[in-house]
């Protein structure tokens, strides 16, 4: 009885606060007390759910129920990648495990307060609306969604129920990324022409020509659960754990994986918005050679206005030598046969200049302004900007932006779940969701080889109708997404 109440009451308080005009008042969800328990459900308990799982538990959430495709307790040599799917059902033997999400809300909604969404990306929107529907906070890692109709759909579903919401771009807790935010917006570089950011991505295989020869499902795998809302294909290891993230299916190639961690502060700090067009060239300039599989490499140009002036971002990522060998299932170079990759997509030696070996074998971003440039790594704190003297007489900014505690993103949402604040955790899905639709924008560009159009308001190329279908995409029977934009 007490569990009915206290959703009932969420719900409620969480419907007032989603009619409350947002940019004047916040109405909290629920109100904690010191002894309440604010208790987590986690979908998605291997790799980064993993992961998700320990920093929500040290934040203070109380595990309350797990949920994973994988069943470990049906496993018969659990080895490699799936090997900390034991440690989620070992350390809290009393959550009730599920493997059907769906089923997990159903029967354990009441008993929650918040979720993690560690899914595969294909998952991320299906999951996230509906666990914000049941009145559930909402921790969804990155990228926020599959696709970009996606994004728009789980923003409006987050104003709409006012639950408090995070994607796990893990950085944007971290002090160093505020304050430049903080200083860029104060203009130490004067105003932003240019960004350039790049990664170290695709660590996994891409450019594949076709899905992998159909195996035997293992007994302990729900392959249909897994597969979800997407087209079904036979499973195969070549896909699950890990390669998913190389297939358009499932995943959204390097782009997707990283450029909601690197492309983050730059984002922010400039308030950018929707861009009005984004092009690419790609794995040697053929564009993308597979309608399975993102290319080997790709730079992509999103260009940005408000008003007269213009910002060009550009994003780069894999590897120049890189070819699929289909008897490996692997990338490797084709100037050392038998070897990784090596010749790094980067950009040009103008732009890198005062970058390390280190950042160049990594990711990195440069910010071009019109009194200087500056270089930021999200893993590190020695950000710095050239010419140095800029900085001679610079009026440093106060600090605007609140810190995270601890600096920890699982920490910031854990709080505003108990503050009852939908905004409270800085990457919420109302800054997530459209960084996450201008990320994704940069594959339509990839996928379709040319400059790209976009009328961000109608969600639409003007010059490229037939983008809709991946705007959009089509679900399989059953796992469609009510929600009107």
């Amino acid at each position: 009885m007490e569990s009915l109440s206290r959703r009932k009451m969420i719900k409620g308080a969480a419907a007032a606060a989603a009619a409350t005009t947002w940019n004047f008042q916040v109405v909290p969800s629920r109100v904690f007390g010191a002894n309440d328990r604010i208790r987590l459900g986690a979908i998605g308990t291997g790799g980064k759910g993993a992961s998700d799982i320990a920093g929500s538990a040290g934040a203070g959430f109380e595990i309350g129920a797990l949920c994973d495709v994988v069943d470990v307790a049906q496993y018969p040599n659990v080895e490699g990648r799936l090997k900390n799917l034991i440690g989620a059902r070992r350390n809290y033997p009393n959550a009730p495990f599920y493997m059907d999400w769906r089923e997990m809300l159903e029967k354990e909604a009441g008993n929650l307060d918040a979720v993690t969404v560690s899914t595969p990306d294909h998952v991320h929107a299906h999951a996230t609306i509906a666990a914000m529907r049941k009145g559930l906070a909402c921790y969804t890692q990155k990228p926020l969604t599959h696709g970009i109709w996606e994004a728009r759909a789980v923003t409006q579903v987050a104003k709409e129920t006012g639950v408090v919401t995070q994607m796990g771009n893990q950085a944007h807790a971290e002090n160093h990324m505020r304050r430049c935010v903080e200083l860029v917006r104060a203009g130490i570089i004067g105003k932003v022409k240019e960004v350039h950011v790049w990664t170290n991505r695709p660590i996994w295989p891409q450019a594949v020509p076709h899905y992998p020869k159909g195996e035997e499902v293992p007994k302990h795998i729900n392959w249909d659960l897994w597969i979800g809302p997407s087209q079904f294909v036979d499973y195969s290891p070549k896909i699950l754990p890990f390669n998913w993230r190389g297939y358009w299916n499932w995943g959204t190639g390097a782009l997707g994986d990283m450029a909601c961690h690197i492309m983050d502060m730059s984002y922010w700090a400039l308030e950018l918005g929707a861009p009005v067009s984004v092009e690419a060239v790609s794995a040697d300039g053929k564009g993308a050679m597979s309608d399975v599989s993102p290319p080997t490499w790709a730079t992509i140009t999103y260009t940005f206005k408000n008003g007269d002036d213009e910002i060009k971002y550009i994003w780069y990522d894999g590897y120049k030598d890189a070819i699929f060998n289909e008897e490996q299932w692997a990338l490797e170079s084709k100037d050392y046969p038998g070897n990784k990759p090596r010749t790094r997509n980067l950009p040009p030696e103008e732009i890198l200049e005062g970058a390390g070996s280190d950042e160049r074998s990594g990711y990195g971003t440069v910010m071009v302004g019109t009194d200087g440039k500056l270089w930021f790594n999200r893993s590190k704190e020695n950000w710095y900007v050239k010419p140095s003297t800029k900085l001679d007489g610079f009026d440093f900014p106060e600090q605007s932006i609140p810190r995270a505690r601890d600096e920890n993103p699982h920490n910031e949402f854990f709080d505003a779940v108990k503050a009852g604040d939908p905004k409270g955790a800085l990457s919420n899905f109302h800054h997530a969701g459209p960084f996450t639709e201008m990320v994704l924008l940069g594959n339509l560009a990839v996928k379709h080889n040319k400059k790209v159009e976009w009328d961000a308001a109608n969600l639409k190329s003007p010059n490229t109708p037939e983008a809709d279908a991946m705007i959009k995409r089509d679900y399989r029977e059953g796992w469609g997404l009510d929600v009107k934009l």
